[in-house]
Order: structure tokens, then C-alpha cells, then sequence
């Protein structure tokens, strides 16, 4: 089931068009990548997404609302937000900040606090401290904590672990982890550190210059050639000419090691055909998919480096 589904979605700022007829979908249960440089557009999204502001054309629709504004804002009360720098009063404390969510919101039940600061590993930090104390990863999980309150069925997040050392990442990978596959949280995020979106997303969707470029499924982006399996034998030279032999234009030598691109059936049988061939394998690994130089190829050269 779709939980989200954009529609020729546009936005202008005076005579400057941001988004141009953006559209794509999300099923529920997966965690999405929105991938692009500074200025693709992708906080402008997120925003509309949230209500903060209206689009110039187009359609949003959550949970099948077909746009019906009332359906709409129904439907955000099932989704959370955590868009830029997360919104928190320096002077108060976790709770207090906490406290203020939960009435702003009018949640009842007031041992949620207790809860979501568990889930964000902030339930022992000091009620004497104040946020402004906090380090940047600290401000982080407790900006998650407030976006939580309402056990959200869709959490967004834009940028969520910008400027954190590498604890500060792993921590907050391993909750948004832990939220999508235990409490069944569908995640749209988007961030900067691509080789971090790639221990995490399950979809992603590449956008440059207010333009979806490309979506696709992590083991879509595997099976198109940017993952790739390496292969090391005692016979480089023989394993590389039966191999090109079998899968052609997709076996490259690199260094020492023979690179196979693309779909290439299982390992025991790549195994099994160089042992015929005299080749003893030392090595068979497949290695990751290079997220960022496959975002490289998408993005065109004039959008800029990445964020």
C-alpha cells in the first residue's frame, strides 16, 4: 500500500519556479533516501509535505486523501516532521520541551515523555540541564524524541545526522533502524552522508534541480551494475578469460582483482566454473553499491558537489 503519492507537484517563489511537476510514491514499511545537492528542492518538499507551505500546482495525497484538505490534515496527524535545525527551547530542559510538545499536540498520557526519551537513549540525562547545553547529537535525538510524541506512522527528517561525530551517526542509524523494522515506522530522510543512506534506505529517490531524476529500489541500484562482485584466484589471467567469456562486456580487471557487474547467478556456481577452468578462487566477495558515485552520474555537473 502506498502511504504517500505526489503528483506533478510544483512550487514558485515569485517568478523563480523551484519544483518542477515532481511526482513520485512511497509504500508503507520502507525507509526512503531523498538524495540531491543544496537547492534540488528537497526541503521545499518536505515542507509541503508538512503543511509549512502550500504548493503552486499539483497534488499530495497521504494514505489515499486525493488531496481533500480535510483528509489531508488527518492524515498528518499519522506523520512527524523534523525539517532543518530541530525547533527547542534552549532555557528548558528535555521534559520541559517535552511537556510543551505533548500539549501543543494534546496527547493525554503523560508517561509518552518518559517513553520516547527511552527510545532515544536520553531517559538519564539531567533534569538540571538545559538544552542549550547540549552537545549537537544530543539536540539531535531529543529533536527525534518531539517528532515521536505522536507515534507517528511516517517520520521525515531532513539532514537528521548533519554534523554529528561517527557515535552520534551509528546512534541515530541504529534508532531509525530499530523504529522502521520493530515499530514498522516508514521513513522518509535525507542527508548529505550518502555512504550512511546507503546502510539505511531501502528506496531511494534521486532529485537535481527541481526535478525527480531517477527512483529505485536499493537491489534495483545493485542489480543495474553499481554493486558489483569481486573475484581473486590463483589464475587471474585464465579466471578473467572464462568469465569474460561467460558474462562478456561485464567483467573488468581492476588492480588485481576481477570485477563482475550485474546479475551473475550464485557463488557456489561462480566457484564451481573456475575451479573447472584451473582458477582457484582465494576470494569471492560481492562488494556495496557506490551510492555516491552513481548519485555523480544522475546529478548533472551543473547542480554541484553534494550537500
Amino acid at each position: 500500500m502506498n502511504i504517500l503519492e505526489i503528483k506533478d507537484l510544483r512550487k514558485s517563489f515569485g517568478k523563480k519556479e523551484v519544483l518542477h511537476g515532481v511526482g513520485f510514491s512511497m509504500k508503507r514499511g520502507g525507509i526512503y533516501g531523498l538524495v540531491g545537492p543544496n537547492g534540488a528542492g528537497k526541503s521545499t518538499i518536505m515542507k509541503i509535505m508538512g503543511g509549512l507551505i502550500f504548493p503552486t500546482a499539483g497534488e499530495i495525497n497521504f494514505y489515499n486523501s486525493e488531496g481533500n484538505k480535510e483528509e489531508l490534515q488527518a492524515a498528518r496527524r499519522k506523520m512527524s516532521f523534523m525539517i532543518e535545525t530541530p525547533y527547542l527551547k534552549s532555557f528548558a530542559n528535555a521534559r520541559q520541551n517535552l511537556e510543551k510538545q505533548r500539549l501543543q499536540k494534546g496527547l493525554p498520557d503523560k508517561k509518552i515523555i518518559d517513553r520516547v526519551l527511552e527510545s532515544v537513549g536520553l531517559s538519564g540525562v539531567d533534569d538540571k540541564k538545559q538544552v542549550r547545553q547540549y552537545s549537537l547529537g544530543m539536540k539531535q535525538r531529543l529533536g527525534i524524541a518531539t517528532a515521536l510524541m505522536c507515534d507517528p506512522e511516517l517520520l521525515v527528517l531532513d539532514e537528521p545526522v548533519n554534523g554529528l561525530d561517527p557515535a552520534g551517526i551509528h546512534y541515530i542509524r541504529e534508532l531509525l533502524l530499530k523504529l522502521n523494522q520493530e515499530s514498522g515506522v516508514t521513513i522518509l530522510i535525507s542527508s548529505h552522508i550518502l555512504s550512511e543512506l546507503s546502510q539505511l534506505c531501502t528506496d531511494y529517490i534521486f532529485i537535481g534541480g527541481g526535478n525527480i531524476l531517477e527512483t529505485a529500489t536499493a537491489e534495483e541500484l545493485e542489480r543495474s551494475g553499481r554493486g558489483c562482485f569481486e573475484v581473486v584466484t590463483t589464475d587471474n589471467e585464465k579466471a578473467f578469460g572464462v568469465l569474460g567469456g561467460r558474462f562478456g562486456e561485464s567483467v573488468v580487471m581492476e588492480d588485481g582483482v576481477i570485477k563482475l557487474y550485474g546479475e551473475i547467478g550464485s557463488e557456489a556456481e561462480l566457484s564451481e566454473m573456475l575451479f573447472a577452468a584451473g582458477a582457484v578462487p582465494t576470494r569471492l566477495a560481492r562488494a556495496e553499491s557506490d551510492l555516491e558515485k552513481y548519485y555523480l552520474e544522475k546529478v548533472p555537473e551543473s547542480e554541484g558537489g553534494i550537500e
